[in-house]
């Protein structure tokens, strides 16, 4: 029924683009039928339904397994001995999380809506974000969430793209974070750190988890430990010229997947992954994060693997 009396001025306009984008992608309602159940014209349907896909008010989930994607996912397990693998299709140029983020959140949703209570470590960063951002509320509290990595930046401020307490949000399940800095300045500062109580018994939680999800940087002149500040463009010129290829929760490792014996990786706070036999899960794509993913790879450091179809085909092309 058309709503032509007014009703579009008893929604803000951001709720009017969001009923729009429902009508659309839902209700699957054509462009003049948006406008007439709205009482609005043809072109404002349009421009409501294209700012609701720019705000990211829309989340677009495939659930048909598409099988290039397959055969890539059988063709990493084989050629890198992973456990499993998971391969979103490409979503064209641009940034790789567009698509990647929400194909990998089904995949953390069925992680949690697993009956065993399991210990889950997690590590920071964007991509594990945004992930998180595209997850259904579940019911996950029979979990524990372990931080492996500190949340606090060199200038004291909170960490921009903690994970913990938003998965903990969607999941219900009981939390520990890591209140420490990421690095500390001098090995008697990272003793003080390790030595209060709250930290070790989070670091000894994290080395006893059922398994770690995390995310990877890249080492180039974009590596979040030094966009973020956690080094100085100095530390991070000595840690290329020593080989480095990518880090996880700040452990920087080189292109075999072998982590430098380095003052800096000594000084990391946080639990260097994997530990013993415990599975790791690695969200990553792009081609900035290629020669980290590749590394990692190479050394035998994941179990898991999430990334995207040009990123696979680059890993298998070399």
């Amino acid at each position: 029924m058309a709503q032509n009396n007014g009703a579009e001025s008893d929604y803000s306009p951001r709720d009017l683009a969001a009923r729009a984008a429902w009508l659309s992608f839902v209700g699957g309602l054509t462009q003049d039928q948006i406008a007439a159940e709205l009482g609005i014209s043809r072109q404002r349907a349009q421009r409501l339904v294209a700012r609701a896909s720019a705000e990211g008010l829309i989340r677009v989930r495939i659930d048909h397994p598409i099988a290039e994607c397959l055969e890539l996912e059988r063709q990493l397990r084989s050629r890198f001995g992973l456990s499993a693998a998971w391969v979103s299709p490409g979503a064209g140029e641009g940034d790789a999380l567009r698509g990647l983020a929400p194909f990998a959140a089904p995949v953390f949703e069925r992680i949690f809506m697993a009956e065993e209570p399991r210990t889950i470590a997690l590590g920071t960063g964007r991509t594990l974000r945004m992930v998180v951002e595209h997850m259904q509320a579940i019911d996950g509290a029979r979990h524990r969430l372990v931080s492996l990595i500190g949340n606090v930046a060199p200038d004291g401020s909170a960490s921009f793209y903690e994970v913990i307490m938003r998965l903990a949000e969607k999941t219900n399940a009981p939390h520990y974070p890591m209140a420490i800095p990421v690095v500390a300045r001098t090995p008697e500062e990272l003793a003080l750190y390790r030595s209060l109580p709250h930290v070790k018994a989070s670091r000894a939680l994290a080395e006893a988890a059922d398994m770690a999800i995390v995310g990877i940087g890249q080492m180039d002149a974009t590596a979040p430990l030094l966009v973020d500040g956690f080094l100085t463009p100095a530390e991070h010129a000595e840690l290329s010229a020593a080989g480095a290829a990518g880090e996880i929760c700040g452990h920087i490792f080189d292109a075999e997947g072998k982590f430098l014996d380095h003052p800096i990786n000594q000084r990391m706070v946080g639990v260097r992954v994997p530990v013993r036999d415990m599975p790791l899960h690695c969200v990553a794509a792009g081609r900035a994060k290629l020669p980290a993913i590749r590394a990692a790879l190479n050394g035998g450091m994941l179990s898991a693997l999430i990334t995207d179809e040009p990123t696979a085909r680059a890993l298998l092309t070399k």
